[in-house]
């Protein structure tokens, strides 16, 4: 079951959203047809990353960083206390390894839970570690992990995640394909129990 959840830019968010169109209107027409592709490619990454939270962009010290400053962030940890109230497990895909560390952070002061982040760094055998203790945890390791962060890049393929029946995709990539590969991660052949897909989508936004 997939759904889109709907988010507003805070105002903090809003004004820096607004602060980065205008600076590339303004510069536009003074660049060359290969500068301006430059200029608006990398204007539409600033945009998707102040849509996840002002820190993002800013690179500020991750003892800064307030949850409230994103609405985004705000729901994402709403939804997530709900499904672990109920016992459920889940999957987070972000495209931006900053804020993987920003979500493992803020999710494991907030649940007081172990959480575990896989990005396209982690060597082999810590990420083969990694999805045994989510698939099947052991007590002689320590807790189980029941919330899996994952960059979008090293999650997409070959990894078999069935043990999540809750898929975030925090910000949205430029391709669908790529989405549905990676949500493939938690729903495949033989999985018995509904895979609930939750986009998030910034109203007002190229989101």
């Amino acid at each position: 079951t997939e759904s889109k959840v709907y988010v507003h830019l805070t105002a903090e968010q809003g004004a820096i959203y607004e602060d980065i169109v205008r600076e590339l209107l303004e510069h536009l027409d003074k660049l060359s047809a290969m500068e301006r592709r430059g200029a608006i490619f990398a204007a539409l990454t600033r945009l998707k990353q102040v849509c996840d939270h002002p820190a993002l962009l800013q690179k500020e010290p991750p003892a800064q960083i307030e949850a409230e400053r994103s609405n985004k962030l705000v729901r994402l940890l709403e939804m997530v206390r709900e499904l672990r109230d109920e016992g459920d497990r889940c999957l987070i895909f972000t495209q931006y390894v900053e804020m993987g560390q920003m979500l493992k952070r803020l999710l494991e002061r907030e649940q007081q839970e172990p959480v575990e982040f896989l990005h396209g760094g982690v060597p082999k055998a810590k990420r083969d570690r990694m999805i045994a203790r989510f698939q099947q945890p052991d007590p002689a390791d320590g807790p189980p992990c029941d919330i899996f962060i994952l960059s979008l890049k090293a999650g997409g393929t070959g990894l078999n995640l069935t043990g999540a029946n809750h898929v975030f995709h925090f910000d949205r990539w430029w391709n669908p394909a790529v989405e549905n590969q990676a949500t493939d991660r938690a729903f495949r052949i033989g999985h018995t129990r509904n895979v609930q897909v939750h986009k998030f989508v910034t109203l007002g936004t190229l989101e």
